[in-house]
């Protein structure tokens, strides 16, 4: 590098692996839905209902689904405490979905970005 450039030259062989790794990361966060709900759950919400309601237009049972899927990917925690009534299912997120805080913030900072430049050239 020189001075103070912060751009470097990638090989094919790390822009290939990078990109297996992006893909990878599309894979587990991909869709409309799941990084919605991450939000909604480290911001706090974590029943069921909550969740629906923070997370506008998803319906119940794409809401179930893609909480197994968050779950199966150790993102999200299900926990259930029959000793009330009615019983109380929550969802939790993991330390591992903690993780994503610094991507989801840098994520938005860009989205904010973008939205500047394109409505500036139109």
């Amino acid at each position: 590098m020189k001075g103070n450039d912060k751009k470097r030259a990638f090989t094919k062989i790390e822009c290939a692996d990078n990109l297996s790794a992006v893909e990878d990361a599309i894979y587990v966060l991909g869709g409309k839905w799941k990084l919605r709900i991450i939000v909604a759950l480290v911001s706090g919400y974590h029943r069921f209902n909550e969740i629906q309601r923070a997370v506008k237009g998803i319906t119940p049972r794409v809401l179930s689904n893609e909480l197994k899927i968050l779950e199966l990917n150790g993102l999200v925690k299900r926990t259930v405490n029959s000793e009330n009534f009615p019983v109380l299912v929550e969802y939790v997120p993991t330390d591992y979905a903690e993780t994503l805080k610094e991507l989801v913030y840098m994520l938005g900072n860009w989205a904010v970005n973008h939205k500047k430049r394109i409505t500036s050239e139109i």
